[in-house]
């Protein structure tokens, strides 16, 4: 499928995206976090940028973090101290964990890019005073932004923006739902670059390739199937995972991931006012562990999530020294177990994966379930 190709293109050089961006006249603004507003960033006229780690050798990092700070955010300062994301105009920290807030100051100090901004959101979003907050911290940004672009991010701008990621993320959801219903239509590192492509790509040209996917993946009739498998963590930024999965008999049906569903998951009201609507789907959408909306909310989120998807097993994949999820695991264990849903807990580093460890295990697992 050549929709297919561009992802995989993009994904394996970023640089040449903003490049192309460069050429539209719109500046590239990089995010650490799927918390990042990018309908805000978009209507002021940049390109949002997900930033993830080359997996370069960490060498000038290591003056400026601790080893024990998790391969993401060490391999991303690398990235930049080398020079490898001076294609960036600037950069956006949602403050999420202890290691991105500090990397916020690190960058702050060490980058000389033109645009910074910290997006201070609250944790605790479970009250009114906590969404009108989020409210003013979005209407901040939108100042930061209007200051940087040297122009007022209108109401048309703004509502043109949500109704163009509205699309991009039914489509997404639309994609996952059919994987989920006949699994054997994508190999899951295609669906991996689709949805790292989609925080990386021309959000013009996504909404274009991802409704073209959807509409030939619909017509595709796929047997192959495998043991159905949910992954839950942070962000999972290794195509070689799902081909370990596969090769071990599984098949990823649906994930709780900050680079999967927990990003494109629920649409922002288009009949509000945008920047209310902005707030509530920010204010409502699924937590992930650095925001808390109950003390069950996350645990009941999994459980619901492998039961509509028919799951087999939970793979948990969590960065190493990744704290928050960290600390989470047990919890949702915990949910899943009650539930009698089998689940793994698989601990990676973006530089190195152990492909025949992790193989190993997963075979293990698939006869287990």
């Amino acid at each position: 499928m050549q929709e297919l190709k561009i992802f995989h293109e993009a994904i394996q050089n970023p640089g040449s995206v903003a490049l192309k961006m460069k050429e539209k006249k719109r500046k590239t603004i990089g995010y650490l976090c799927s918390y990042a507003p990018e309908e805000l960033i978009y209507a002021a006229g940049f390109h949002p940028m997900r930033l993830f780690s080359s997996k370069a050798e960490i060498n000038l990092a290591e003056s400026h973090l601790q080893a024990y700070c998790c391969s993401l955010v060490r391999g991303i300062l690398e990235d930049s101290l080398s020079g490898k994301l001076d294609y960036l105009d600037g950069t956006v920290f949602p403050h999420t964990c202890d290691s991105i807030q500090r990397l916020s100051d690190i960058w702050r100090i060490k980058t000389k890019y033109e645009f910074f901004a910290d997006v201070i959101m609250p944790a605790k979003l479970n009250t009114q005073s906590a969404k009108n907050y989020m409210r003013d911290v979005l209407i901040k940004f939108t100042t930061d932004l209007e200051k940087a672009c040297g122009e007022k991010i209108t109401r048309s701008a703004l509502k043109k923006s949500i109704a163009k990621f509205n699309l991009i993320k039914t489509n997404l959801k639309k994609l996952y739902e059919l994987r989920s219903q006949n699994p054997g239509i994508l190999k899951g590192a295609d669906i991996h670059a689709i949805v790292k492509g989609s925080m990386i790509m021309d959000r013009d040209q996504l909404v274009e390739l991802l409704p073209a996917i959807v509409s030939k993946v619909s017509d595709v009739s796929a047997l192959d199937q495998g043991k159905r498998l949910v992954l839950s963590g942070s962000i999972c930024d290794s195509p070689d995972i799902y081909d370990i999965i596969e090769q071990a008999g599984g098949v990823v049906v649906g994930d709780d991931l900050c680079t999967g569903q927990r990003w494109f998951d629920g649409k922002i009201p288009e009949n509000e006012e945008p920047m209310e609507a902005l707030t509530t789907r920010y204010f409502e959408r699924i937590v992930c562990p650095a925001k808390h909306s109950s003390t069950i909310a996350r645990g009941e989120n999994i459980v619901k999530l492998a039961k509509q998807t028919e799951a087999d097993g939970v793979i948990f994949i969590i960065l190493k020294f990744c704290d928050p999820h960290g600390f989470d695991y047990p919890y949702m264990k915990e949910f899943l177990d009650k539930e009698g849903i089998k689940n793994i807990l698989i601990e990676i580093d973006d530089h190195s994966l152990n492909s025949g460890q992790l193989s190993t295990r997963l075979e293990t697992f698939m006869h287990m379930i």
